[in-house]
């Protein structure tokens, strides 16, 4: 009898662990499904980008990009990046000196960004934004988030920056929300703020409340939000 207790137990510790497995595999293709999806309608928007060795994703106001390295061997900073005008934030206040090391400041604009790994990535075929992406899916899968509230999957670029893209576009909710959008760059407002930004008079961000899961419980949060709709 304890035998077979036993034997039951181990099942079940068994199968909640590749339940649990099966979850996050579900959140992973479902992030290269929609990623997929979002590189298509952003067409021309998607380049190569030379200077970081890797895919940049431009916003349609020409903006912010969201970066992500093709070899992490080779990549001369950040694996994933947002890169993004300095003006409205030095207009705002801000002292780029300020700012944490973090951050880089060149030629009018801000990156910041986080190292993954130095693994040289291997492909088969053709090297593709896609094919990097699933590069991060797969070697690096805390770094891809799920945010339940708004059905938009995020790839995390750092101390809680984020580029956030939409699970599904066609039942995306086109209102007025600065959040509830087809892909959404976000920035931590604190080192901004702490560099002399004024966080309400930053030019074509919004500066705005999101519920975030911090220990499992819905948090309020500050957050730099800059969204579009690509339809």
């Amino acid at each position: 009898m304890r035998r077979k207790l036993s034997l039951l137990l181990t099942i079940t510790a068994l199968l909640g662990i590749f339940a649990g497995c099966s979850n996050l595999d579900v959140v992973a293709k479902g992030s290269v499904t929609s990623f997929d999806a979002i590189l298509t309608a952003m067409g021309d928007k998607v380049t190569a980008d030379e200077m970081n060795g890797g895919w940049a994703l431009e916003a349609p106001d020409n903006g912010v990009k969201f970066i992500w390295s093709e070899d992490y061997s080779k990549s001369p900073l950040h694996d994933v990046m947002l890169e993004f005008d300095a003006a409205p934030f030095i207009d705002a206040g801000l002292d780029t000196d300020m700012l944490p090391d973090s951050f880089a400041y060149y030629d009018n604009k801000l990156m910041v960004g986080v190292k993954l790994g130095n693994d040289a990535l291997k492909y088969s075929g053709d090297v593709t934004p896609l094919k990097s992406y699933e590069q991060i899916v797969s070697k690096y899968r805390k770094s891809i988030g799920y945010h339940t509230s708004l059905d938009h999957y995020n790839v995390a670029i750092g101390d809680g920056n984020l580029f956030e893209w939409a699970k599904d576009m066609s039942v995306n909710a086109y209102d007025n929300s600065a959040q509830d959008k087809d892909i959404v760059f976000v920035l931590d407002p604190a080192p901004f703020i702490a560099a002399g930004v004024d966080p309400n008079t930053v030019d074509g961000w919004a500066f705005a409340k999101v519920t975030v899961d911090i220990d499992g419980k819905p948090t309020e949060v500050d957050k730099f939000l800059k969204p579009f709709n690509l339809k």
